[in-house]
Formats: C-alpha cells, structure tokens, sequence
C-alpha cells in the first residue's frame, strides 16, 4: 500500500454528515429520529476513522503486518504515539468503542440517549484525526 492509495474522502464524507446530523439534532433535541440518524452516522463514521487510522499506520510503520494483530485499544494507543491521534484522547477512544458496541446489540432509549451524549465529542476528536491523517499525507506527496 502506498500513501496514494489512502483515500480519506469516505471518511471526510461521512464526518461531514455527522456533522450536519448532530446540527439538525441540536436545533430538535426531541426528535427521536433525529437521534437515532445521529446515531446511525457516529456508528459509520467511527467505523471509518479507526480503519483510516489502521490504514494510515499500516503505511507508516515498518511491518504492516504488526498493525493487523493489533487490538483497538494498541491500535489506538500507537496511533497517538504516531501523533494521529491526541494523547489527551485515547481513553475517549476506547469509550466510543464502547458505545458503538452498545448500539448494535439491542435499542434501548435510555441507551440511545447515554451514546448521543458522546457524539458531539466524537465529532471533534474525528475531525483532528482527519486533520491529522491528512496532514500526514501531504507529507508523504
């Protein structure tokens, strides 16, 4: 894999509905619909970022194959000794994971609610590893 071959415009894509979800939602805090469309664009868009990010690593470190065995929460952790992701993030990291986690496995509006609550962060922490992943790129051209 080269550095040309990391296309981020799914991810960019999809961060910028999230955006635009988390927006509408803010402006309708009780629509449910709304929530739960927020919802569905933070579980595909994180989805996204940590593949980028696995993506991006694959690329930089010296064995590729290393960044395959790698758990999410290495994975995560070595993406912020890379500087892809903020060091002061990494728990918030693993928090989303978890509340991705929690989205698939059964609706419950309590639950609904507790994962909208981390979206909006989310989004920030998303758009720095964008940022970053992009910046990375530049490099590399």
């Amino acid at each position: 894999m080269t550095a040309a071959n990391l296309d981020l415009s799914a991810f960019e894509r999809a961060l910028a509905a999230l955006e635009r979800a988390l927006a509408r939602a803010a402006a309708a805090p009780e629509d449910e619909e709304l929530r739960d469309a927020t919802i569905q664009r933070f579980e595909f868009t994180f989805e996204l970022a940590w593949k980028m990010l696995k993506r991006r690593l694959e690329l930089d470190l010296p064995n590729a194959q290393e960044v395959d065995g790698m758990s999410y929460r290495t994975l995560i952790r070595v993406g912020a000794e890379y500087g892809l992701i903020e060091a002061d993030t990494v728990a918030a990291w693993f928090v989303y994971r978890d509340k991705r986690n929690i989205t698939s496995h059964t609706y419950d509006a309590a639950k609904a609610a507790e994962v909208a609550a981390i979206v909006p962060a989310f989004a920030q922490h998303a758009r720095a590893l964008l940022q970053r992943l992009q910046a990375r790129g530049a490099d590399d051209a």
